[in-house]
């Protein structure tokens, strides 16, 4: 059996599209597979994504399994169901792990510089030819995760792959032409109705050779502004019991920019480096918006890791 999973800490919607959706694939081609995960989707996978109805299976544990990783190539934060020596392809968008994988796996690792881990995924159904037979859910899901993961086509990270991919998906999807809109409001009332849930679901830790603070939390809304200003103090209040080094972006849809909020001047003496920045009552404002992925790959070329 071939088991397509991700990370351990969450699953937000590019790694929840890509395991369902290269299942989907793999199936197809007459290779076995399922999409498993331990663990829980975040905000980013909102009410109407999860009633499309496509949903991970049921797995046990075989010692012959076979691993595919998708979203995520830090074996640290690996689904805790795999197993290190039996990963037979990583497909990911994030930095940092580019030259482990590729003397592991040669060619079966594609980590690259693009927008979405979902556009890799959409070019391995272009690729098979199967893109005509691709479910209406798998392409929704696929097409969702490229809309979050460019910031609706915002981000600095997003390519002209990433754009053909979502134009080719949504011919297929069945989304109405204000989804991107819904979309993203859908995922900030989710995360007002459980903000330290939405905190938790987002949040990584990073060791200080990373040159980012050591609690990074991120969440992409419709509109940041509106969000800190009525929830600011429980944000504040939860981000400091995880530590004495911290930050959350907040990446604003509607006007293209991230809110970097970091109290202690320690975090942004840590992004001062990185970015020329200008802090206001501990608010950076940073336009184009910027992903932490974006953030960690400056963090790791100021100082190799």
């Amino acid at each position: 059996m071939t088991v397509i999973t991700s990370g351990s800490a969450y699953l937000d919607i590019d790694a929840y599209a890509c395991c369902i959706a290269y299942a989907e694939l793999l199936n197809l081609q007459g290779v076995p597979a399922r999409a498993v995960s331990s663990a829980a989707p975040n905000s980013s996978v909102s009410p109407t994504v999860l009633s499309w109805g496509a949903a991970f299976q049921h797995y046990t544990p075989q010692a012959n399994d076979e691993f595919v990783l998708v979203d995520v190539s830090d074996f640290q934060h690996f689904d805790p169901l795999v197993v290190l020596d039996q990963v037979v392809e990583v497909i990911d968008h994030h930095p940092g792990f580019e030259r482990y994988w590729a003397e592991r796996l040669g060619c079966a690792a594609d980590i690259r510089p693009i927008g979405a881990a979902a556009t890799l995924v959409f070019q391995r159904w272009q690729a098979a030819g199967l893109l005509s037979r691709i479910s209406e859910p798998s392409a929704a899901l696929l097409a969702t995760a490229i809309l979050d993961n460019t910031l609706n086509f915002t981000g600095q990270m997003t390519t002209e792959l990433d754009v053909l991919a979502y134009e080719l998906l949504v011919q297929r999807a069945n989304l109405a032409a204000d989804w991107p809109e819904q979309y993203f409001l859908e995922c900030q009332a989710a995360i007002e109705v459980d903000l330290q849930g939405a905190l938790a679901a987002d949040l990584k830790r990073f060791n200080p050779a990373s040159n980012l603070p050591q609690v990074f939390a991120q969440m992409t809304v419709w509109d940041a502004d509106g969000l800190l200003h009525k929830h600011r103090n429980e944000i504040c209040g939860w981000m400091a019991g995880q530590g004495e080094d911290w930050l959350l972006n907040v990446i604003s849809i509607r006007d293209g920019k991230s809110c970097l909020l970091a109290e202690p001047l320690v975090s942004q003496q840590r992004l001062n480096r990185l970015l020329p920045l200008e802090w206001q009552a501990s608010v950076a404002i940073v336009k184009p918006s910027m992903l932490r992925k974006e953030l960690l790959k400056l963090g790791l070329n100021l100082n190799p890791v």
